[in-house]
Order: C-alpha cells, then sequence, then structure tokens
C-alpha cells in the first residue's frame, strides 16, 4: 500500500530538523535532496543490468546504512556519492555538499550523531520506494517539490527562484500547445529551467494528452539548480533529458551544425 503523502512530507522535512544550526535554511537541499535522490535511485535501480542508472558496488543508499555509528561516516558517505557520480556522468551534480564539513555537521561525535540519525530517516519502511509508489501518483516528484517550497520559504527567497509552481507550469504547458504533439522526436525546451518543474510539466502535459514521450532540453546558468534540475529528471524518470548548465544569452548550448541556434517544437520558460 502506497504512503499518504503527509507522512512522506513528514519524514523528509525531519531530515532538514537534523540540520539545523550548523547552515542556512537554502543549503539544506544540498544535502537533503541528494540523499533522497541516493535513497531513490538505490531502491529502484539497485541489481537491475537494464536500468538506464547504474549503482555500483559501493554506491548506495545500503552502504550509507552501514555506516551509521562509523566515527568516519562523513568521509565515506562522500566516497559512496562520488562512486555513484562518477558510474553516471554525475560528478559535480551530486556530489557537490561535502558530508564531512565540520563547520556545517559538526565535529566529532555530533557529526557521527547527526549524520547517522539523517541517514536513519531515510531509512524507513515508509520510504521504500520500491513499493510506496502510488500507480499514476509521482510521490518522489511531489515530495521533491514540496522541499522546494520549504527551502525557499526557509532562505526567505523567492520560490520562484527554485520552482515553478505547479499550478503555473500546467497553465502555461497547455498555452503552448502541447496537445498538439504529434511526433515522439518533437522536443521541449526551457532556456532558463531552473529547477526543471516547468519543463516536467510540460513534458506531463504532453505525455497525458497525446501518449507521446517528448525529448527534453533545458539551460540554466546557476550550479546548484541546474544540478538539481538533472536529479530533478531522474527522480520523474526522463533520465535522457539534456540540462545545460551556462548562460543562455552569452553562451547558447543548443545549436545546429551550422552553429545557428536549434529549433524546437515547443518552447516554455519560467515567468
Amino acid at each position: 500500500m502506497a504512503i499518504k503523502k503527509s507522512e512522506l512530507y513528514s519524514s523528509l522535512w525531519k531530515s532538514c530538523d537534523e540540520l539545523r544550526g550548523g547552515m542556512d535554511a537554502s543549503q539544506y537541499k544540498d544535502y537533503v535532496l541528494v540523499l533522497l535522490f541516493v535513497k531513490y535511485v538505490s531502491d529502484k535501480y539497485a541489481g537491475d543490468p537494464n536500468s538506464l542508472i547504474e549503482v555500483p558496488e559501493g554506491g548506495s543508499f545500503a552502504d550509507m546504512v552501514a555506516l551509521k555509528g562509523d566515527k568516519e561516516i562523513g568521509d565515506k558517505i562522500n566516497q559512496i556519492i562520488a562512486r555513484l557520480a562518477e558510474a553516471n556522468n554525475l560528478t559535480g551534480v551530486i556530489d557537490v555538499a561535502d558530508f564531512n564539513d565540520q563547520e556545517k555537521l559538526g565535529k566529532g561525535k555530533e557529526m557521527v550523531d547527526r549524520l547517522s540519525n539523517l541517514v536513519s530517516i531515510f531509512n524507513t519502511p515508509g520510504l521504500d520506494f520500491r513499493s510506496n509508489r502510488a500507480q499514476g501518483d509521482d510521490i518522489l516528484g511531489d515530495a521533491y517539490e514540496y522541499l522546494m517550497r520549504h527551502f525557499a520559504t526557509e532562505s526567505g527567497k523567492s520560490k520562484g527562484q527554485f520552482y515553478t509552481p505547479a499550478e503555473v507550469s500546467r497553465i502555461m504547458a497547455q498555452v503552448i500547445g502541447l496537445a498538439g504533439a504529434t511526433d515522439s522526436k518533437q522536443s521541449i525546451y526551457d532556456p532558463t529551467c531552473g529547477s526543471g518543474s516547468l519543463l516536467l510539466k510540460a513534458h506531463d502535459e504532453a505525455k497525458s494528452i497525446t501518449g507521446l514521450d517528448l525529448a527534453i532540453y533545458g539551460q540554466e546558468m546557476d550550479n546548484a539548480t541546474s544540478a538539481l534540475a538533472k536529479m530533478n529528471m531522474i527522480l520523474h524518470d526522463c533520465p535522457t533529458a539534456e540540462i545545460w548548465k551556462d548562460n543562455t544569452l552569452s553562451a547558447p548550448h543548443f545549436k545546429d551544425p551550422m552553429g545557428n541556434l536549434k529549433l524546437f517544437d515547443f518552447i516554455v520558460a519560467n515567468p
């Protein structure tokens, strides 16, 4: 039986409570979302030789669980994430948070206890993504967006900096005419994609109406936010989406062989 979203959200927010005191709220996402990502891909893809995501030996969430109480837990968690990143060309994306940072996570026993508790929060039956995905309901994606909204609120920043509200995304997806898609080779592009929520809503809009799995492209200049977008694509079962980090105005990445801007079938942009 799938868990209630409220129970999932409560568990995730407990992980934020473990991090309070040592860092700004805007930095919580650097730790919580990476652990959420590792837990998700480990549950879903570990042991599957045909999956698009490889969970290598020594690079899974189970390896993190085995470290609870270990005096070197911070450094070893960094190594686990690095293995997973290297195996999937995600270096610089999921390994940006330092789980051995004494300034943010405490020294000695304080760090060991904090990280052990953090791992324990994710290591619960209620967060088993192999069995708790309700059909037609993107629990993990909703949890990601829930955290994004709260990170923005906690840090005093506009949530639009991280995340386009779902209601706005759905309306924009309808306005650009995705219902008229006719071929799976057609594409969706967001030149300022942020964490990718608008791109994903547009993709879902086209797929729900036409059944077509359109190609996804996005560019985002902020390093942390573009990393979130790449993780978000995988969390939403769109691992082949292409997200590029750079300034779209001064250095547009997506060009045709002649060097001209590539023509996309559907273009969305954060308002």
